[in-house]
């Protein structure tokens, strides 16, 4: 056990587990850090939320911190933290200087939890109805941000091998910068795995996803506009349950149960509606990282139809929980085909629990994670010369960003 560590997370928001799949992923590393005998901070600019964790239950301090203020300075140069993590690369352009100038022997740490760029360009294409290409990523802005946010920090941690993968063969990333760390899982036991609901217990289609996320609501407008009628129609009595935190008027109004189009919701208890379900429906026809909706379906043996999108850098090579079709009318068939075919619905139940057990548990991961972070916490000083194009933004970044900063901070303390 490592002791007299101390962590400082800055969260873009506080976390949100049953919320979404960002939340999940943050308590993840919190508790690997907490495991470890770190003391861990969680700071954050963002408004307090009724759905956000105790993080105090955790044993995680909990701060408020302001935006462009130099009260962060004072704060973090007092805590003085080994290890900073910027949960998003807009975190790490807020406060990476100022952690760099007040703790400059600080690891820095960025977790993109997906790669931002690649989210929106993929969106920015599909609105103009044509297929993405690498050069939508080198025309974005938000990619300029993020590669120099990634470039600027000691490590990223990526939850995608593609998006790994993009990142050197498009933009040159040394891969001593980037570590591959996907969701954390805890191993399904077989007694666990024997208590879920069985096939007949089941019942109805189901969808999940917060939808202040752009690709959900794409994806349920594009089920009830589409796929929905072409599986009604084979199954009339068919039922889709559509749960989801944040829901807006827009999507409250797709509500259609004489369609059997069920609009329910933020989920009380997301779990037991997962494994309740017969069959995932995820027709995401954009989007980046891992789909925290798909691994949720995976630990509770429900199996899932979705997309190439939704299924990538997922399940490496070992077959899907289910099926991988982007053509509607196909997508169609093959969800009225595995809600019927309990032979075909328990195959694809048990790719889901060896995707899990192959590629998700969080022991395949935790321990070179730590090791991983110690050993650059003792080489930073020779991995931050390595990195001379990081060290050109941090210091370009420290003559633009931080005085416009000030100036926002002198604006704000002169109205």
């Amino acid at each position: 056990m490592m002791a007299n560590q101390r962590v400082l997370i800055l969260g873009f928001v506080w976390p949100e587990p049953n919320s979404s799949a960002a939340g999940g992923r943050m308590i993840q590393l919190i508790s690997i850090f907490k495991e470890q005998g770190f003391d861990v901070t969680f700071a954050s600019s963002a408004s307090d939320s009724d759905y956000m964790i105790d993080l105090e239950s955790l044993a995680v301090a909990k701060k408020s911190i302001t935006l462009n203020c130099s009260s962060f300075d004072v704060f973090v140069k007092e805590l003085n933290p080994s290890i900073v993590l910027f949960d998003r690369f807009m975190m790490e352009e807020q406060y990476g200087w100022r952690v760099a100038e007040n703790c400059p022997d600080a690891l820095r740490l960025l977790d993109t939890e997906d790669l931002h760029c690649l989210r929106l360009a993929r969106q920015k294409a599909f609105k103009e109805n044509r297929q993405f290409t690498i050069d939508d990523l080198l025309v974005e802005d938000v990619a300029k941000r993020e590669i120099a946010s990634i470039l600027r920090s000691d490590i990223s941690f990526m939850i995608s091998e593609f998006e790994m993968e993009l990142l050197q063969s498009v933009f040159k990333i040394d891969s001593k910068l980037l570590y591959y760390l996907p969701l954390l899982l805890e191993p399904i036991d077989d007694l666990t795995i024997q208590n879920l609901p069985s096939f007949e217990e089941r019942k109805n289609f189901f969808f999940i996803g917060n939808f202040l996320h752009e690709p959900n609501w794409n994806a349920v407008q594009y089920l009830k506009e589409t796929i929905w009628p072409l599986i009604r129609k084979q199954m009339p009595e068919s039922v889709l349950q559509i749960y989801g935190a944040y829901p807006s008027q827009k999507i409250l109004q797709l509500h259609k149960s004489a369609e059997g189009f069920y609009i329910m919701g933020r989920a009380d208890d997301a779990q037991e509606v997962v494994r309740n379900a017969r069959v995932v429906l995820a027709p995401l026809r954009f989007g980046a990282g891992i789909k925290g909706k798909l691994v949720e379906a995976m630990q509770f043996g429900t199996p899932s139809i979705t997309t190439t999108i939704g299924a990538e850098s997922m399940c490496g090579d070992l077959p899907w929980n289910g099926f991988i079709a982007d053509d509607p009318q196909v997508f169609a068939d093959k969800a009225v085909e595995l809600y019927q075919d309990k032979t075909l619905w328990l195959k694809a139940q048990e790719n889901g629990f060896l995707i899990i057990e192959k590629r998700y548990l969080k022991c395949l991961f935790a321990n070179d994670f730590v090791d991983n972070i110690l050993k650059m916490q003792t080489h930073i000083k020779q991995h931050r010369l390595d990195n001379f194009m990081g060290s050109l933004l941090q210091h370009h970044t420290l003559t633009s960003t931080k005085y416009m900063s000030r100036w926002i901070e002198e604006k704000n303390r002169r109205r």
